[in-house]
């Protein structure tokens, strides 16, 4: 198996490298004439039209003041459910055409990403998430700073990996901008939509047949609920990531097509045979001598690279050309200066894609480079992190179980809703994965693809870092593009006429004997003597599996809108204590989901009770007045110290059960009777209390019950 190309395709139609491709030069037509001129056809054309107006419509009805503990789920109209479904079924219609192209198809995927990633900036009035609100804190004090900033403290570490920032300090001085804060609310639709280019170059080197390769992508986005695309260097870099592989992988499909346009049957541009060498350069001196590009139609077998571009023009012995390989580099580097953890999601799939011999020519330079950037950096530039937590990387690895288990020390029940929407959510992972191993299963050609190497690839780093109780998922997010194109294979059917058949209605050639090279599939493959048509039923039932994958999908995403949308009250009240307080001062609250509560964070303190240890926060919850107290009065704080209550962190505590769902309020009652804090601002239920040790006696006492 591992001396099989990782790029190698399900057996697909005649491509150039053989006769029929030579004559023919593009796919035959469909025999039941133009793809689209049927019921079906007119169906998925309105669908897309009519779903996105019931959107459009859906959005002024949503409730968003009164979101209970599903957030969006229970607050959007009917109206939006039943845009959604009416998207999916006219996607499932894209896909059940007849023909090769999927015109509608891109159109179907943007009104997706649209549907669930442009809702709630359209529906907020502030900026969702409040890790998002930390980013664009950090990358104003780095404009503030023109650079690094100082007395960063507990965010240090992202001057040790300030790629993404830097980036957007450049675009604020080459737009005139003052801040990142008025486009990172559009970060989670520009990011996806970005990603889709990659994505489908990835998909594309695994098969052409467009039902699959949009399939896959579908599939992709309907159960990417993980979250990770707001304004963040993990989006940034998780897109370097896919443009990294998807350049890697085209470059292996290239050299594989090479192969199977001259030379003997099975051997490759990274083959070590010198047949195969020769006849790379035989078709290198053919395609420089006739001066034009030759296309692939869709259905081929030459793989995702169906023109040579400078991105896929091979040179004569195989490998990178200076160029292309240049760019990778460039992108290895963003990714490097960005993200801690990237880098090693990359070595690790890169490492995975070294594994089969031919690939070995492509990928060890590519994996060179990216090992040697990273040692670079993370020796010179993250040394100090490195240094700091270089014990707890340590004891990491010696505790693989724990890694791959979510952490989160609660004291409390979170609510019963989010309990349901987390099962909602293992059971969309599981199936998501399951159909995934289903697929290697069932079709034997995926088993010869990359999908299976880079479905694995993030094993390694899920078991050796827990990276603070989140490596399950983000090792979930980077499976999931492979993941995804393997459940297409077995929830979108193709017309093949057996299982082990290929995505084209062709059947595999015989396997080679022991001892030599299996030769690619499409020179060998034979017709398929009258693929089956799916009929409606079984495209009912993915239309059911893709409602399905959705169903999971908006519980992951949207169901702890609650604490995650934030009022322009809770943000003035952060406001304003960013602009008034003086040097030295502290902003406290009960947790840390406050909307820029890191503004200044080079000159402010920063205290999130619910951050503290477990001896902290059991103090909390048995004598709010004492643990409230003693955190006001801390004697290393110089200027004033401030508590900002707000509803976002009340809906934290009812959520997670982080704290017990009172929390805020008792301590709302605690502030309100003590005489050493008054009140600086108010708006609506969001509130700052000053504390100043000029006026203060022993501190807050508990008033007003519970």
């Amino acid at each position: 198996m591992v001396d099989q190309l990782a790029g190698s395709r399900p057996p697909d139609a005649a491509g150039p490298g053989t006769a029929a491709g030579r004559r023919t030069g593009r796919a035959r037509p469909s025999a039941a004439g133009p793809a689209g001129a049927g019921p079906l056809a007119l169906f998925a054309r309105l669908a897309l039209p009519a779903a996105v107006l019931l959107w459009l419509l859906a959005l002024p009805r949503t409730r968003t003041a009164h979101m209970g503990a599903l957030g969006l789920v229970g607050a959007l109209p009917g109206l939006y459910w039943a845009g959604l479904a009416l998207l999916t079924a006219g996607f499932t219609a894209v896909l059940a055409e007849r023909g090769t192209r999927r015109r509608w198809a891109p159109g179907y995927v943007l009104a997706l990403i649209a549907f669930v990633h442009a809702t709630p900036t359209l529906l907020y009035p502030e900026l969702r998430y409040a890790w998002a609100w930390k980013h664009v804190m950090v990358v104003d004090a780095m404009l503030r700073h023109d650079g690094s900033v100082p007395d960063a403290g507990a965010l240090d570490a992202y001057n040790q990996w300030p790629g993404f920032f830097q980036l957007n300090v450049l675009f604020l001085r080459a737009t005139g901008l003052h801040s990142a804060l008025g486009y990172a609310a559009w970060y989670p639709v520009l990011a996806n939509v970005l990603l889709l280019g990659p994505l489908l170059l990835v998909l594309r080197t695994v098969t052409t047949d467009g039902r699959l390769v949009w399939g896959g992508v579908w599939i992709y986005y309907s159960a990417s609920w993980v979250g990770q695309d707001y304004f963040s260097p993990q989006a940034f870099s998780y897109l370097l990531f896919l443009a990294v592989l998807a350049l890697v992988l085209r470059r292996l499909s290239a050299g594989r097509r090479a192969a199977e346009g001259s030379g003997p049957e099975g051997s490759g541009p990274e083959g070590s045979g010198t047949a195969g060498k020769q006849g790379i350069r035989r078709w290198a001196a053919r395609k420089r001598a006739a001066g034009e590009r030759e296309a692939a139609p869709e259905g081929s077998a030459a793989g995702g690279a169906r023109a040579l571009t400078w991105t896929t023009d091979l040179p004569p012995h195989g490998g990178w050309r200076p160029l292309p390989f240049a760019l990778v580099v460039v992108l290895i580097a963003a990714v490097v200066c960005s993200h801690q953890l990237t880098p090693l999601m990359l070595i690790s799939a890169l490492v995975m894609l070294a594994l089969p011999r031919r690939n070995r020519r492509v990928v060890l330079p590519v994996l060179a480079a990216a090992v040697a950037l990273t040692l670079a950096w993370d020796a010179t530039v993250a040394r100090p992190y490195l240094s700091k937590n270089l014990g707890d990387l340590v004891a990491a690895l010696a505790s693989p179980d724990n890694n791959a288990l979510p952490g989160l020390q609660r004291l409390a029940r979170p609510a019963e809703a989010q309990v349901f929407a987390s099962w909602v959510d293992r059971g969309l992972t599981a199936a998501v994965l399951l159909l995934a191993l289903a697929a290697l299963v069932r079709h034997r050609w995926t088993r010869r693809t990359s999908l299976p190497l880079l479905l694995a690839a993030p094993v390694p780093l899920l078991l050796a870092n827990s990276y603070g109780g989140e490596m399950v998922f983000r090792a979930y997010l980077f499976a999931l593009p492979a993941a995804a194109m393997l459940a297409a294979t077995v929830l979108v059917p193709t017309g093949a006429a057996s299982a082990g058949a290929g995505p084209a209605g062709t059947v595999p050639a015989p396997a080679a004997p022991a001892g030599h090279a299996v030769a690619a599939p499409a020179a060998e493959a034979v017709r398929a003597p009258g693929p089956r048509t799916p009929g409606p039923a079984r495209w009912a039932l993915t239309l059911l599996a893709l409602l399905g994958l959705l169903f999971g999908l908006v519980f992951g995403y949207y169901g702890k809108e609650a604490m995650n949308r934030f009022t322009p009250g809770e943000a003035a009240a952060v406001r304003y204590v960013a602009q008034t307080a003086p040097a030295g001062s502290r902003i406290v609250s009960v947790t840390a989901d406050l909307p820029g509560g890191e503004a200044r964070y080079d000159e402010l303190g920063r205290l999130a009770l619910s951050a503290g240890t477990p001896q902290d926060r059991l103090q909390l919850v048995r004598d709010p007045a004492a643990a409230v107290g003693a955190a006001l009065a801390d004697p290393t704080v110089t200027g004033p110290s401030y508590l900002v209550l707000t509803p976002a962190q009340t809906a934290e505590c009812r959520l997670t059960g982080v704290l017990p769902a009172d929390t805020v309020d008792r301590v709302r009652a605690v502030a309100a009777a003590s005489p050493s804090l008054r009140v600086v601002f108010a708006d609506g239920d969001s509130v700052v209390y000053q504390y100043s040790a000029r006026t203060a006696g022993p501190g807050p006492t508990e008033g007003g019950g519970r």
